[in-house]
């Protein structure tokens, strides 16, 4: 427990102090946000406002789970060290994306194309080295079973299909956050809350687990605690950096942030055999990636005709005259009430066991 809270502090204070020296080194370097013309107009105010902001929340979270591990004298895990590999691997790429939009003063970084084929290197080690990094009893970080709150019987996918649904889950997470990171503290009030219960399932899980606490209602999860820790480092960290993002936001998280947070939810979900629930816990980023299909969907088969003013959903609400900041806390709200029923159809499954 004490690793959690020392993982969880050190994160948060490194973002709120950090933070404010990225935003001074950015801004002397010219560094600033590119808006793109057929946005929002009211969105042309931030032209310039410093970016990738994610760097700082990889750092933190970085030196939140190392600082936790040199204080307990603990050596770090398999699933820990995995999840953070693919947290900092996305990141990377939209390190890349970032840097290519400023240094070339573009609205577009990375195409398409190279930024996909990014995502699916950094999944495909993960997925591999995930399901073949066993330890003393033959555990591995996922299974090869589709999971809601536990894995689900008689839903085991053979390897193949396996690599290809996480490599689905972490492009659909990954982009999902990217999306919904479109107004200030938007996507980090959001990401602070789904990390906040991936804390408390991994205590959860940690508790009743099989390889301690063995039953039928026991969790085979593989190095739940040392999740927490990440989770924790995870929840300080956008909590830190939120001081800074929140509206009027003096720096933006950019790709670098979006991608690999979004791709650390999918890597606890799949870590936490919870990778169907991350649609409820998650349900905000799940319902602003609806609209744009939707959008786009619907503006293809009705030959140019519109469901929303404009997509992400967020964007819709703005033209519609809504505040930024009204729009942001609403959205906060339906991201808490997605967590709250997340949290309570797991612990519901556990006392039912259905």
């Amino acid at each position: 427990m004490l690793a959690i809270l020392i993982a969880g502090a050190v994160a948060l204070f490194s973002t709120l102090l950090g933070t404010r020296v990225a935003i001074t080194v950015l801004v002397s370097k010219g560094y600033g946000q590119l808006i793109r013309d057929d946005g929002p107009t009211s969105h042309h105010v931030k032209r310039g406002t410093p970016t990738m902001g994610g760097l700082v929340v990889i750092f933190a979270v970085l030196l939140g789970y190392g600082a936790a591990h040199l204080f307990m004298k603990s050596p770090p895990t398999a699933s820990a060290l995995l999840l953070l590999f693919l947290f900092a691997g996305l990141g990377g790429i939209g390190f890349l994306d970032d840097w290519i939009k400023i240094s070339r003063q573009r609205s577009l970084g990375l195409r398409s194309k190279a930024k996909m084929i990014g995502q699916i290197f950094v999944g495909l080690v993960f997925a591999l080295m995930a399901i073949g990094w066993e330890n003393e009893n033959g555990d591995t970080p996922i299974t090869h079973v589709v999971s809601f709150t536990r894995d689900l019987a008689g839903w085991e996918l053979p390897t193949v299909l396996l690599v290809i649904w996480v490599l689905l889950l972490i492009a659909a997470t990954s982009n999902g956050v990217n999306l919904t990171d479109g107004l200030d503290g938007l996507a980090t009030g959001a990401s602070v809350m789904v990390f906040g219960a991936f804390v408390l399932i991994n205590l959860w899980q940690s508790n009743q687990n099989c390889t301690t606490v063995p039953g039928p209602k026991c969790y085979d999860v593989r190095d739940p605690i040392d999740l927490a820790v990440v989770a924790s480092a995870l929840t300080g960290a956008c909590f830190g950096f939120l001081w800074w993002n929140t509206s009027p936001a003096k720096i933006f998280m950019g790709d670098t942030g979006s991608l690999s947070l979004g791709g650390a939810m999918a890597g606890f979900a799949l870590m936490t055999r919870t990778e169907l629930l991350l649609v409820i816990l998650g349900g905000l980023f799940v319902i602003i990636t609806a609209s744009v299909i939707l959008q786009v969907g619907y503006f293809k088969i009705s030959g140019g005709k519109r469901i929303f003013r404009m997509a992400p959903l967020q964007h819709h609400f703005e033209l519609l005259g809504w505040a930024e900041i009204t729009i942001v806390v609403r959205f906060w709200l339906i991201s808490g009430l997605c967590v709250a029923t997340g949290l309570g159809l797991f612990y519901w499954e556990w006392v039912t066991g259905l």
